[in-house]
């Protein structure tokens, strides 16, 4: 096991005011006041044409009863200030963001994961939109041409595409380029756009900030036999490197990746993130590590250096940014406490 000395947490510019309207997120630029309310979905936008992972829709108007099926879906449509014109909602993660709490709570929720067929069009939907593309299995809500067929539109992420070959990469850009689809959609494009100027300034700031410097991350989502960890193409890279660390795993190729807890001994990272979700809670996971006779002589777990992340702020989608300031600003607290 490597006695490299662990690096010190360069000091910060102050994180809190600078970066709580890019973490609250809605909260600050993307929810709409009160009057503009009325003038969500402009009728001089439409027809409107989005395609994602190979399928195509064309609304004629804007929806008026959609339905999310998965968190990342669903705060989307929150952080666009759409709660008005959800009908429904399904499947979390883990916690909706403290920001969209309120609005959340005026959506019914159809199930606490995928509701059934019949749950789901005894909502009415006129529009169903996904993360992933199980949402559209045949228990579920069918697959997306069947929906057309019945007069129902829908959208599936381009991050959950069922071709591998159509997923997107995962980008910053990529994940604005969703929200900025979804507000097409529903008729509000400077929505997305104001969302998009408020994340990318949170991203200016922490690269400016740049706490993490010097600083070696293992991203820990989950696993007992084996360590997923985020790796070199998905969210949690995009997290890591906006803070200015380096992520332990970056080279290894995919979004989250097996790997053997040797290699995870072999890197003896300065700070575990922990992702946080509910079927494997940050909690959990600092149990098992503390546990293991091996792995609770890592250096970052002797020193209990870890920073939890909630697992949906480290997915492609509207909460990513936040993830990357939660990040920050764990990485600063260790620093003060270092």
């Amino acid at each position: 096991m490597s006695t490299r000395a662990r690096p010190t947490l360069r000091p910060a510019l102050p994180l809190t005011a600078a970066l709580a309207c890019g973490v609250l997120l809605a909260g600050c630029a993307g929810a709409p006041a009160a009057e503009d309310r009325a003038a969500a979905g402009d009728p001089d936008l439409f027809p409107v044409e989005v395609t994602a992972c190979g399928f195509t829709t064309t609304l004629e108007a804007p929806p008026e009863a959609a339905v999310t099926l998965n968190q990342g879906a669903t705060e989307v449509l929150l952080a666009l200030g759409l709660e008005d014109r959800m009908a429904g909602t399904a499947y979390l993660d883990d916690q909706v963001a403290d920001a969209h709490a309120a609005a959340y709570d005026e959506v019914p929720v159809l199930a606490a994961t995928y509701p059934s067929r019949e749950e789901l069009l005894g909502a009415s939907p006129d529009f169903v939109y996904a993360s992933y593309v199980s949402a559209f299995g045949d228990e579920v809500a069918g697959s997306q041409d069947e929906l057309a067929e019945g007069g129902v539109a829908s959208y599936l992420s381009p991050f959950g595409c069922p071709d591998a070959s159509d997923v997107a990469a995962t980008s910053w850009d990529s994940v604005w380029s969703e929200v900025e689809a979804v507000g097409d959609v529903f008729g509000v494009p400077e929505r997305a756009a104001e969302l998009r100027a408020t994340q990318e300034q949170t991203l200016t700031d922490l690269e400016a900030a740049a706490v993490g410097a010097g600083t070696r991350v293992f991203w820990f989502d989950s696993g007992e036999d084996a360590a997923l960890a985020g790796a070199g193409d998905g969210g949690p890279q995009l997290v890591v490197e906006a803070t200015g660390a380096e992520n332990v795993f970056a080279d290894v190729e995919g979004n989250w990746s097996e790997v053997p807890w040797e290699d995870v001994v072999a890197a003896d990272p300065d700070v575990i993130a922990l992702a946080d979700a509910s079927w494997s809670s940050a909690e959990e996971k600092i149990a098992f590590l503390e546990a293991d006779p091996v792995l609770s002589e890592l250096r970052a777990v002797r020193e209990g250096a870890y920073v939890t992340v909630p697992y949906s702020a480290s997915t492609p989608g509207v909460r990513l940014a936040e993830g990357a300031a939660t990040l920050a600003e764990g990485l600063e607290a260790l620093g003060a406490q270092g």
